[in-house]
Parts: structure tokens; sequence; C-alpha cells
């Protein structure tokens, strides 16, 4: 039996914390795709784990897998394997061969792009970890991959290739000198001219493989996994980020360099679709909605200065006062930046959309807490666009940006003891909160397998497992 966790939004809808729930009859949990841009808060036993790479499944004791469609800074990994080390954990986290890896040019090359980018108000709203570089070279058939550190020899070769590009790139494209750029502007443990320097890099890397190699970290993803299948084990896969910002399927360009949808889960774990598509897909929900960085988001609340695009969001003072409110209430912070999110009310039309994307088989609905008090609550039920009304996104950004919500309200719902709600079972939610739920599982036809009324764990609502479904 397999379960993948999809984000249906713009990521940060709270995936962790479901793996969590959902993750106690896992053996192994896979992350199949991005790197350290995927933020994740999990608690376990009253305690806060905010991680970057690590699998959220890690943190119980669980085998994390992270799968070759993932891209892996090895500094961050060991960063994070460390310091769970210092906390009196002992995870065992796994990575794909098949993995490609982060390298400190490609965060100095990330933070140089954004800037271009942001010139031309076409900012992405990068974390500048490397990632969309990264992804390049990997399509573009010069990057390096895990298994490459694991053999010396290789890994020059690799460099010999890359490196003298890099460094072109640098001084002859964007016309810099090396050793005039900070390494603290791109959060590199390195000089910036040792960044591009492959005699540097060859050392620092063939001893990250060398720890990988001596702790027996890495292994060939897809085989490990059916492997462990055949053994009967359960499996887990964890997706990063949120369909909105799918390469394919979100608001391009102002999206990530991989797929967080569901058949990102075949491709980037060597698991075939038919595996995944055997078996559940849990579509993560935000009562509301979110998303980091620039880009259509039709029923924003407020506006957020350097991500909004001009003129976009409600600025009237009840909607600044609401955005406020919901952004504080619900921490709407990012896990790795610190940015405020903006925030907005629940946007249907792109639930249909990740639906669709991702075939659901149910649903976790999260932050339905962070709402409560507020006397109306709002979703943007369809859009109007020139006069039709569409029930799902358009496949262009341009076009989406054009789009109205039309709106749908509905009773709010009191402040209660979330905790006791969560002791008692989905019965004691508000009645109201209730209705706004079946709403959602009517409309994208997806059964709720449980809601999220509280940061722990013991402040989820279990309605059903998925690995039962």
């Amino acid at each position: 039996m397999t379960v993948t966790i999809v984000g249906s939004q713009f990521g940060d809808e709270g995936k962790g914390g479901i793996v969590d729930v959902f993750g106690e009859r896992a053996d192994v949990v896979a992350r199949y795709q991005g790197g350290d841009n995927a933020g994740h808060t999990v608690v376990h036993e009253g305690e806060e784990y905010k991680l970057s790479l690590v699998p959220s499944g890690a943190v119980r004791g669980k085998i994390g897998v992270l799968g070759n469609g993932c891209v892996v800074n090895p500094a961050t990994l060991f960063d994070e394997l460390d310091a769970l080390h210092e906390r009196g954990l002992d995870p065992d986290v796994r990575v794909a061969e098949r993995a490609h890896v982060i390298m400190p040019f490609h965060r100095v090359l990330d933070g140089l792009e954004e800037d271009v980018k942001s010139e031309d108000d076409i900012a992405v709203g990068t974390t500048g970890r490397g990632i969309g570089p990264t992804y390049e070279d990997k399509a573009g058939r010069r990057g390096v991959r895990i298994g490459d550190l694991l053999d010396p020899d290789v890994l020059r070769d690799r460099l010999a290739y890359v490196v003298p590009q890099k460094r072109a790139l640098v001084e002859q494209v964007y016309g810099l000198d090396l050793d005039a750029l900070d390494a603290e502007d791109f959060g590199i443990e390195v000089t910036v001219p040792e960044a591009f320097d492959e005699d540097a890099l060859f050392e620092r890397y063939r001893a990250f493989g060398e720890r990988l190699a001596e702790e027996g970290m890495t292994v060939n993803c897809g085989a490990f996994l059916a492997r462990r299948r055949a053994e009967g084990e359960q499996v887990m896969m964890e997706g990063a980020q949120g369909t909105g910002i799918d390469i394919d399927h979100g608001s391009y360009p102002y999206v990530t360099s991989s797929n967080p949808t569901a058949g990102g889960a075949a491709v980037g774990t060597g698991l075939g679709p038919t595996v995944v598509g055997q078996g559940a897909v849990v579509g993560i929900v935000k009562a509301y909605i979110t998303r980091v960085g620039t880009g259509p988001l039709p029923t924003e609340l407020g506006h957020v200065e350097g991500q909004t695009p001009p003129e976009g969001g409600d600025t009237s003072e009840r909607g600044q006062e609401l955005a406020t409110y919901i952004r504080d209430e619900g921490g709407e912070y990012g896990t790795v930046t610190g940015r405020p999110r903006r925030v907005g009310w629940l946007d249907m039309p792109m639930l249909r959309h990740a639906a669709t994307a991702s075939g659901f088989t149910g649903l976790a609905v999260n932050h339905v807490d962070t709402l409560a008090g507020l006397e109306t609550v709002k979703v943007g039920h369809t859009y109007e666009l020139d006069g039709e009304e569409l029930e799902t996104i358009p496949a262009t950004t341009e076009k989406w940006a054009e789009c109205e919500a039309q709106y749908r309200e509905f009773d709010g719902w009191p402040e209660v003891d979330w905790s006791e709600v969560a002791d008692a079972g989905y019965d004691a939610i508000p009645e109201n909160a209730q209705e706004y739920l079946g709403y959602i599982a009517a409309e994208l036809d997806a059964d709720i397998y449980a809601v999220g009324v509280g940061p722990g764990r013991e402040d989820t609502v279990v309605v059903q497992d998925p690995f039962d479904a």
C-alpha cells in the first residue's frame, strides 16, 4: 500500500503535520521532489522540529528517503541530521543515488538571476537555495548526482565540465568579479571564488561522498522502495510545495522547478504510476489560501509589499484587517525565509484544478481553527473572466491574473477549546465549520480524511486512515 501526500495550493498547507499523523502506520516516508527550499514543521511529543530537507517521518523513527526527484544540498542534510542527533534522535535517512546535488555555485546563480528578474517584475520569489539552477543543470545533462560523489574520478569529470561554464556565466554574461561578491549574500559556507573553484569543490564534495558511504545512506531509490513494498511494508510519499507552483500545472513562471503533483511521486521515486494510482492520494488543503512570492491570487486579502502584484489584493481597511488577523492567527510566515505570506479566502477553482491534476481520493483540511471567531467566512466559488463563469483556473497565468473571484459566504464558527474537539472527534467540530468542510468535500468529490485544528499531531481530527481507504 502507498499513500501520497500532495499540497493542493501553493505549499504551506501543513503537509508535514499530516505526514506525522498518518505516517504512524508507514514504514518508509519518501520525499519525491524539491530541496531545502521546502520548509515543514513537525510537532512530536511536545517538541517542535523545523526541517527543510529531512523527510517529516524521520522525526517519528521512520525510514526517510530523499528520492531521485529531489535536489540535495549535502551541507543542509548533514546540518539537519546533526541537529536532530543533538536533540536525542537517531533518524534513518537514505538518499537516492540518482538525486542531483546542489552546489554553492547554484545558490550564487539563483540569487543573481532573481535580481535580474526582479528588474523586469517577473521575480519568482525564490528562497535562493539554488533549487532552480540545479534542476536546470539536471535537464541540461550537466548535473552532479549523489552517486557521483561516491566515485572521485567521476566527480572530477563532472566538475571539470560544469564549473568553467558557471564561472563564465558570472564573469562574461553577468559581467561580475567573483572576488567582489560576498558569500553572505548567497548563504554559502565557502567564499564565492571557492564556489567556482573546481579543486575546492572536489575536495569538499568528495568528503560529503565519503560520509554518505560510511553511513550507508545512498540507495537505488526505485529498487529500494519496491523491495520494501514486496516485503509488505507501507510506503508514504511526501511532496514538497504545492500544485499552484508545479512547473507544469502551476502559475508559470512563478513556480518551482519540479512536480509537486501526484504524478511527480512516480517519476521522483522510481515507483510506477500504477503503484501510485492504486494507493491513496491525499490532497492537503488549508482552510484559506496563502502563498509566498509573486503571481495570481484572485481571493487575496490585503497587500504584501514586494510580493503582491501592483494594485492586487483587497486593500480596503477591512481587507487589510482580515489579512493581518489570519496571518497572525495562522502563523503565516515562511518556515525557511520568515517572509510574511500573502493570504486570501479559499479558492475553489484552484482546488478543482488540483484535484484533477492529482486525482485526490481524500482530503486533509488544516487551520480550521484559524478562521474561528469570524462572523463570515468567504470562498471564491468560481471566477468571472471576460463575462464567462469559470469553475477552474485558466491555462495561462496572464488570464488567471485577470480572473475575478465570485464568492460564496458561510456563517462563521465560534472559538472553542480545539484540544477538546480533537479528543472528541468530528462531531464536536462546530456545526458551521462542518458545513464548510462538507462544501469542500462535495466540490472536490473526495472524502475528508482529517481536519487540522491546531499545530500538534494530537490536534488533528482523524476521520479515516488513508491506509485503510
